[in-house]
């Protein structure tokens, strides 16, 4: 994975130097001429500005996404479309922000038309050179397990991450090896000849943690846990994330407190019934507590008992109100109450109903490890895999694992910036 990281720093050094091309092309198109060093420096401060915004976007859009590449005529849409959304912005940071001392039109437009082009350009090349290189070499034991196998083919259909999973060992520049096969004293011997002889070993739950950004919940023991997870470690990175926390939600409360009034008219014109809905979510710890949000349904909505189904577009318990609440999450303001109260976090895993969670905790082990942190209006689950019914839970909780495992301040930023995409495209709810 370290050449999969070196592949995404060369894409974003890629870009930057790309960028300052488009504008000193766009400069001399502009005025017929090499720019002059008083008309380059003019323009270069507000332009590192507006290109580190831009960089922003590409990451909210998913542009550094090695892993998750699209089709060639796909990702050329998304570029073309990223980089409309970043001139637009750019465009009224422009004319509101007077610090730039800038308001360019003309340049603008020749810049970011050349850097759209130039952009698709350098990532068909990258990626072009990524699929035709030269792969590591990757040996699966446990081929006969379902999640190896299944992972196996899941590098074999993405050859830009640079490995090629092969079924002799001796053709292997890695060695992939379960946790079983660590505790085979007669098997450890031989995989230590094999790292003597050059090769690498690498445990799976390591290698497919980095790949994938989750971890494989059915392939790990309890020991497991015992060497990833502590807690101390993290104390001063909680005690900072809880600062945050109370900032965000005073930051929120203010437009929450403004638009309350008129969420509360909406929902009582559309619908019968109370403005806020109440419903008991298991935190930190196991405790119960009570979520508090705009209430986006017909009163009557769960008169059959709990349903974990994710809402289809045509549920008709929705109420028209309501459905443009959830599009654009205004239902889940009031919650900035609970962030207060200590009880919610902005970053975290989903807070699932008392009743879902002790039939989870009977079917899915290690389900109880989720308590370990405070549940999340957002999360690297919610971003990563958008489902939400029973099924899906598994899966939710290998990427919860991940981040109670890794939880930083950086990682946080990450969710926060992606959580922007998944509430512009309006998935995940």
């Amino acid at each position: 994975m370290v050449g999969n990281r070196l592949r995404k720093i060369i894409l974003l050094a890629g870009d930057i130097a790309l960028l300052y091309l488009s504008l000193f092309a766009a400069l001399t198109i502009r005025y017929g001429s090499v720019p002059s060093e008083e008309l380059w420096k003019i323009h270069a401060l507000p332009f590192f500005f507006i290109y580190l915004l831009w960089m922003i976007i590409f990451y909210i859009a998913g542009l550094y996404e090695i892993e998750k590449f699209i089709s060639f005529s796909e990702l050329r849409n998304r570029i073309f479309k990223t980089m409309a959304t970043a001139g637009a912005l750019t465009v009224l940071l422009f004319y509101l922000v007077p610090f730039f001392g800038i308001t360019p039109k003309t340049n603008l437009f020749i810049d970011v038309s050349i850097a759209a082009v130039l952009l698709w350009l350098w990532r068909k090349m990258f990626f072009n050179h990524a699929i035709k290189s030269r792969k590591i070499k990757i040996f699966f034991f446990g081929k006969d397990i379902k999640e190896i196998s299944d992972f196996s083919e899941y590098l074999y259909q993405r050859p830009q991450l640079g490995y090629d999973p092969v079924s002799f060992i001796k053709f292997a520049d890695i060695i992939i090896i379960p946790e079983e096969i660590r505790d085979d004293g007669e098997m450890a011997r031989e995989l230590y000849e094999m790292a003597l002889s050059g090769k690498t070993i690498i445990p799976f739950d390591k290698f497919y943690e980095t790949v994938m950004g989750k971890i494989p919940v059915s392939l790990i023991s309890k020991k497991w846990f015992l060497g990833n997870l502590s807690e101390i470690s993290k104390q001063n990175f909680e005690k900072t994330k809880r600062v945050f926390d109370v900032v965000m939600a005073i930051a929120f409360a203010v437009p929450t407190i403004i638009i309350t009034p008129f969420a509360a008219i909406a929902i009582k014109l559309n619908s019968s019934g109370q403005v806020f809905y109440r419903q008991k979510r298991v935190g930190k710890n196991g405790k119960v507590f009570e979520i508090v949000k705009f209430r986006s349904m017909v009163a009557d909505a769960e008169k059959n008992g709990a349903e974990w189904e994710k809402p289809g577009k045509n549920d008709r318990r929705i109420t028209f109100v309501g459905n443009i609440f959830r599009k654009t999450r205004i239902d889940e303001l009031p919650q900035i109450w609970n962030v207060l109260k200590g009880e919610l976090s902005f970053v975290g895993p989903r807070p699932e109903r008392p009743e879902f969670v002790r039939e989870l905790e009977e079917r899915i082990p290690h389900y109880s490890m989720r308590y370990l942190v405070k549940p999340g209006l957002t999360g690297w689950a919610q971003i990563n895999f958008s489902e939400a019914a029973a099924k899906d839970a598994p899966e939710k909780l290998q990427y919860d694992l991940y981040y109670i495992k890794n939880r930083s301040i950086l990682l946080e930023l990450m969710i926060l910036l992606k959580t922007t995409m998944v509430v512009l495209s309006r998935k995940g709810k």
